[in-house]
């Protein structure tokens, strides 16, 4: 790369929050919807005509989303959106992620650095005063809320029709769903398998939003009990007496040692016949570099906001904690084209 071109990617990385709030404005103002219905371009009278927003703002707005390649400038001053534009526009990834930046992420990333030379989530304050997200997530505004699942459901729903074919190869009669966050597992299996029952462990605010759910649902709800743990407690357990126990997108949540742990206090009551079944998205298991760059920055999520400690893992490191907890991967299986999910196979050694 020579000097000039890389003082300008340098530009680029400094003056990256002005690019990302240039887009979350045009796109809550419609203003992307408005630019993408005419083919064949719009000028900025044109655009603030339809938008009722002013022509400055519009101006500071376009010209930033110009310099950034979001839109681009045809013949007579009309602008129009480039593929980037229209993916921020139209893609379901890309919506999902900037408003998880938006209103989960931004604020509380201004305090990374204190949260890296703390090993605590600094910016969590931003929302309240808890140890971790995952204690004030019912408490947290409604739209940070909607964000947070709408991200978390997004990485996982697409993922359950084939996990659900996996886990049931042995028709479990019991799972331990452990993380069961708003219930969505414990719903999709128990409609999955008229036979299966399910307890979900988890912390408090968490199982009040799935009983919620799942109470809705009279065919099933009388075969899914609720489990209040905190597993970061050292004197916390989980009992005997499942067929598997299943973890979806739950232990990236933990440091390595604290994963190391969950998976020791799942090992001292299982049974040689039970199942462990790990689902994530690992970073190295992605087939699309814009799955892995998404992947590896959510990590800094859970830097700054959710615990301090954790993050999105490798595939090769879950496996040696895997190993390190006296426990052994069996099998591996990396799901469908449409999913960013692999699921490892875990047994007693």
């Amino acid at each position: 790369m020579k000097a000039i071109d890389a003082l300008y990617e340098a530009q680029k990385i400094v003056f990256s929050p002005f690019v990302f709030q240039t887009v979350y404005s045009m796109y809550e103002l419609g203003l992307f919807e408005i630019i993408n219905e005419q083919k064949e371009g719009l000028t900025i009278d044109e655009i603030a005509e339809k938008s009722k927003v002013s022509k400055y703002g519009l101006t500071v707005l376009v010209e930033m989303a110009e310099a950034a390649e979001i839109v681009e400038k045809l013949e007579g001053d009309k602008y129009q959106l480039t593929k980037v534009g229209y993916f921020i526009l139209r893609d379901e990834m890309t919506r999902v992620n900037m408003m998880f930046t938006q209103d989960v992420c931004y604020e509380g990333l201004y305090h990374l650095k204190d949260a890296i030379s703390t090993t605590t989530p600094a910016g969590l304050k931003v929302f309240g005063d808890w140890k971790t997200v995952y204690e004030g997530l019912a408490s947290l505004p409604a739209s940070v809320k909607k964000s947070w699942f709408e991200f978390d459901h997004f990485y996982s729903d697409n993922s359950f029709d084939d996990a659900l074919k996996i886990i049931f190869r042995d028709q479990p009669k019991r799972i331990f769903d452990i993380g069961g966050n708003t219930g969505k597992w414990a719903i999709a299996s128990t409609k999955y398998n008229s036979d299966v029952n399910v307890t979900i462990f988890d912390l408090p605010g968490q199982l009040k939003v799935a009983q919620e759910n799942i109470n809705k649902i009279d065919e099933i709800k009388d075969r899914v009990d609720y489990q209040k743990i905190d597993l970061l407690d050292p004197t916390s357990t989980i009992p005997a007496g499942a067929d598997v126990y299943w973890m979806s997108q739950f232990l990236d949540c933990f440091s390595e040692a604290e994963i190391e742990a969950i998976l020791i206090k799942i090992k001292e009551n299982a049974s040689k016949d039970s199942t462990i079944y790990i689902m994530e998205t690992f970073i190295d298991d992605q087939k699309f570099p814009a799955a892995t760059f998404s992947l590896v920055a959510t990590s800094l999520y859970f830097t700054a906001i959710a615990n301090g400690n954790s993050k999105m893992y490798s595939s090769s490191v879950l496996k040696y904690i895997i190993e390190k907890a006296g426990l052994k991967c069996v099998n591996s299986y990396q799901l469908h084209e449409d999913s960013f999910h692999t699921i490892l196979e875990v047994k007693l050694s």
